[in-house]
């Protein structure tokens, strides 16, 4: 058992890794109150980031670099707990050692490390807003809701067939274009808490680990539920076709 999970640990602890350091190291570059455009170069290098490393590390561990992700597999029943457990062990070690790689090579925490937070004055038009906790923790929910579901959809159930990465890609790019000024748009643990522990600042902690879960896990019941519904609609559809087969 050991030596056939390795290689996934080893995979997923890259893939985060990487994750976080070109992710999180690019808000970190690009800033704070940059607009649209520096939030659409912020997203583009998440997207492509869990792209590129989905298509290198797709075959060996499922590509997943999440938390939320491994925990939507799970409870769709396409993993064994043993297996998650470690997976999420991997990311979260991951993502802890890209931001502190991060940090080492920015020469401290000053930037913020891409540490997501809920947006507080934000302008929006005419007016301006602050995202509560519980507004923040729907956002974020939601958010994984729509990549767990892209995920189960396209990569667990073979839908996309090799194009499952650029899906996945895509969906990242799309929810943090929409997100990120509101909440950094992590929607990842080991997004978040990588660049919390680099830095030492634990605010609305609780929100950006449970959030992608609770989205994660919706996504997973839901993506169950019409499997199964179109399981039902297939196998009554196959008395009528083995009727009219003696018939042919």
């Amino acid at each position: 058992m050991s030596s056939r999970i390795a290689p996934k640990l080893l995979a997923e602890f890259i893939g985060t890794f990487a994750f976080v350091f070109i992710g999180a190291g690019t808000a970190a570059v690009v800033g704070e109150g940059v607009g649209m455009p520096g939030i659409v170069a912020i997203a583009f290098a998440h997207g492509l980031a869990i792209m590129a490393f989905a298509f290198a590390y797709g075959s060996v561990s499922g590509g997943h670099f999440n938390p939320a992700v491994t925990v939507g597999v799970l409870a769709a029943g396409a993993m064994d707990a043993s297996a998650a457990i470690g997976y999420i062990v991997s990311q979260l070690i991951g993502g802890v050692a890209g931001a502190l790689l991060l940090r080492t090579v920015l020469g401290g925490g000053a930037t913020g490390l891409g540490m997501p937070a809920l947006a507080h004055g934000l302008a929006l038009g005419a007016t301006t807003i602050t995202v509560t906790p519980e507004a923040g923790f729907i956002i974020e929910a939601v958010l994984a809701f729509f990549l767990v579901t892209v995920v189960l959809s396209t990569a667990v159930a073979g839908r996309a067939g090799n194009l499952a990465p650029l899906a996945i890609g895509m969906t990242l790019t799309l929810n943090i274009i929409m997100g990120g000024a509101l909440t950094g748009a992590a929607f990842n643990p080991a997004r978040a808490v990588g660049p919390m522990v680099a830095i030492g600042n634990f605010a609305d902690a609780w929100l950006y680990l449970t959030a992608p879960i609770v989205g994660a896990i919706v996504a997973a019941l839901l993506h169950t539920g019409l499997t199964k519904l179109a399981q039902q609609e297939m196998a009554a559809g196959n008395p009528a076709r083995a009727a009219q087969t003696p018939a042919e």
